[in-house]
């Protein structure tokens, strides 16, 4: 979560002008019964009002603030799931009191957790999903940091005569990887080996993956579809390459899958692309259940190959609440409902729900950006047939206007599309990102491509791009 500070201070703001703000910040009608004398101000903002307010004014206070945030549906920046069906909605309602945590009290949502572990090492070819081990978390983040523990764990294992005295461990992964890793590295003393981002590949090179790993190598993280422009990294030639390796040094390094979005893309559109537990060096691999996996947010999920790749020491037995409870995770309490949410989802639509869902959102990105780059003031990075998700940036020749002027003018339509400078190495590319989710209809992609027409003339005829604080510029790296 961001990190937040306190109160912000009307400095040149007289206090007897506040309190007036503060009275007219209510309207006349949320009096309970009176709309004259019931309601004389507006409870505090940035300290514990002195005594309650009536439910219902409340919540439309509430409620009039979140006004102001953009529609989820709009948002083109976020991978995360912004539509469910009413039934799911009401089963995460029915089972949000219930602590996840708590598998003694809640058996049955424990069971239907085990029941997800289980389809989902099916699902990723695991060699005897039997044997497979996982759990929930909160999303993606926290299993990267799981599976990044893991590795980090059976590296000491097999180095308990230099570590910690000597030698320091490293986790190779491409520039392109989620901020979550980075985080991983700096809490847990990892040294971070990025391969860099050169001319037209924007992801992870499996040869100078291998060139950097070395006795200390805890893994290579390898990810199913980049935030950057959707690609897949190519998990099976990373295998090989470290194969090689292996045969050459003896060094035997694994990898992990960050699968957050194309784990629950490639099994359905992509079968016959081998990423998964096939490949015997894939010791792990996570996925948002909050992402593609098509669930309201927050929870992901870490499986391993086996208990050998999971370190029995990280798994921690509880004595709460009158059961013996094996547990690892970050997190202790959290709601049940997002687990109820995934197995519902599951449930619904099988195999050849996911696909259909998946392959509509694929093809309305497909669609989508070819219609972009027909408008010819636009040059594609990818062209969402991985993930569906595409990156694209202003054509050679346009001088007049930049992608973050694209950027604002679409948000001034209700659009959230991102604008963002690509990193080290390529750092000149600045580009838009679109992320096409279920929900994202062709309506509304068409609506988007007119939108984008309406605005070109005013850009076409500026002088040259807004001047901007470049920053500020963001990549809505999530």
């Amino acid at each position: 979560m961001p990190l937040h500070r306190g109160a912000d201070r009307a400095a040149d703001v007289p206090e007897k002008e506040l309190a007036e703000l503060r009275r007219l910040s209510l309207n006349p009608f949320y009096g309970e019964a009176d709309p004259v004398s019931e309601m004389t101000s507006a409870p505090p903002t940035h300290r514990l009002p002195e005594g309650p307010t009536p439910p219902h004014t409340a919540y439309q206070l509430v409620h009039d603030e979140l006004m102001l945030d953009g529609n989820s549906r709009l948002n083109l920046a976020t991978f995360v799931t912004t539509w469910m069906e009413p039934q799911a909605a009401v089963l995460m309602s029915e089972c949000r009191d219930k602590n996840m945590i708590d598998k003694d009290e809640y058996p049955r949502t424990a069971e239907l957790e085990r029941r997800c572990v289980a389809m989902l090492a099916d699902l990723w070819n695991a060699p005897d999903p039997a044997a497979s081990v996982g759990c929930s978390t909160t999303g993606s983040s926290e299993a990267c940091m799981l599976a990044g523990l893991a590795l980090k764990r059976r590296w000491a294992g097999r180095n308990a005569a230099r570590y910690p005295a000597t030698a320091r461990p490293n986790l190779v992964m491409g520039v392109n990887v989620q901020v979550c890793w980075e985080k991983f590295c700096t809490f847990w003393e990892v040294e971070a080996r990025l391969v860099p981002m050169e001319g037209d590949r924007f992801h992870l090179d499996p040869q100078a993956a291998a060139d950097l790993c070395d006795e200390d190598t805890i893994g290579v993280v390898a990810v199913l579809g980049s935030t950057f422009d959707g690609s897949y990294e190519p998990v099976a030639e990373l295998c090989a390459a470290l194969d090689a390796l292996q045969e050459r040094t003896g060094l035997d390094i694994p990898v992990h899958v960050d699968g957050a979005s194309g784990a629950m893309i490639a099994p359905f559109l992509d079968e016959d692309l081998v990423w998964d537990f096939r490949l015997p060096r894939v010791s792990s691999i996570n996925t948002s259940g909050h992402k593609y996996g098509l669930v309201y947010p927050g929870v992901g999920w870490a499986l391993w190959r086996s208990s050998a790749e999971l370190p029995e020491e990280l798994v921690f037995r509880v004595n709460y609440l009158g059961g013996d409870m094996p547990t690892f995770a970050l997190n202790f309490s959290r709601p049940g409902a997002q687990v109820v949410a995934q197995y519902y989802t599951f449930l619904r639509l099988g195999r050849d729900g996911y696909r259909a869902v998946q392959q509509t959102a694929r093809s309305i990105a497909t669609s989508l950006a070819a219609r972009i780059e027909r408008l010819g003031d636009f040059q594609l990075l990818t062209r969402g047939d991985q993930l569906p998700v595409f990156a694209f940036t202003t054509a050679p020749d346009v001088k007049n206007f930049d992608v973050f002027d694209v950027s604002r003018r679409l948000r001034e339509h209700g659009w959230l599309v991102p604008a963002y400078t690509f990193p080290a190495h390529r750092e000149d590319l600045s580009v838009l990102r679109v992320v096409c989710r279920n929900g994202f209809s062709a309506d509304l992609a068409a609506l988007l491509v007119a939108d984008l027409k309406r605005i070109l003339p005013e850009l076409r005829a500026q002088e040259r791009p807004l001047d901007r604080d470049r920053s500020a510029a963001t990549a809505f790296h999530h």
